[in-house]
């Protein structure tokens, strides 16, 4: 993880972006005649870890193990995983690994595994549990949620222009727009940004501009389109 990802907010620590999966997906690989499937969702609370992990074993009865990993927090506070019976360490590490490495959050995925006849030996196992999480978040929609404020800036026509530009030029996308008597545009901004854009934009309008900075959240760009989340 980077060192400096995060933000202090009173006594709690956000990180300034981070991956998580928007929706889940199901991946398969197939090693020596064995079956390797994995299903990835995004999780709140371990209690959704706990109930996605239990549909997957009613699922996948008749499978011969069903491993998961999943981990929880904006400093992956919570880590769990099981091997189902597999050799101690070939299973469920190797499957949080791959999600630690790939620094997702909030995250679940559960390994079925249909065992094909020929033993995999440990180190087979650890790859084949490894490339089937691999597999399932490749299937699945991943984002980066980036920590910022939705701004409003109010402007008269004259300034609209520069204000475009400037926007335009730092890639800033423009959620809404308002024509009456003045300009109202509303932005979102990662939280780093805020005070380079608002010196850049007093300067470009010789300060006929105003800009409101509203409730922290944070966003992503989700199928092309920014989106808020909690």
């Amino acid at each position: 993880m980077i060192k400096d990802n995060t933000l202090g907010k009173g006594d709690f620590i956000m990180l300034k972006q981070y991956k998580t999966v928007l929706r889940g997906g199901e991946g398969e690989i197939v090693e020596k005649k064995s079956r390797f499937i994995a299903t990835v969702i995004p999780i709140k609370d371990e209690q959704e870890a706990i109930a996605f992990i239990e549909s997957m074993k009613k699922k996948y009865w008749n499978a011969t193990h069903n491993c998961y990993a999943y981990v929880l927090g904006e400093r992956f506070e919570i880590q769990r995983f099981s091997d189902d019976g597999e050799p101690g360490g070939t299973a469920g590490k190797p499957m949080l690994d791959v999600l630690l490495g790939e620094e997702i959050h909030n995250t679940a995925v559960v390994v079925t595994r249909y065992f094909g006849g020929t033993l995999l030996g440990t180190g087979g196992l650890v790859r084949a549990y490894s490339k089937a999480t691999q597999e399932g978040l490749a299937c699945s929609n991943i984002i980066t949620k980036i920590y910022g404020y939705k701004l409003k800036i109010t402007t008269d026509y004259t300034g609209l222009g520069k204000i475009q530009y400037i926007l335009g030029q730092k890639k800033v996308p423009i959620l809404d727009s308002v024509y009456t008597d003045k300009v109202e545009l509303e932005i979102l901004l990662p939280k780093d940004d805020v005070e380079n854009l608002q010196e850049a934009l007093v300067e470009a309008t010789n300060g006929q501009v105003e800009i409101q900075i509203g409730q922290a959240c944070y966003f992503a760009q989700v199928d092309g389109k920014m989106e808020l989340f909690e």
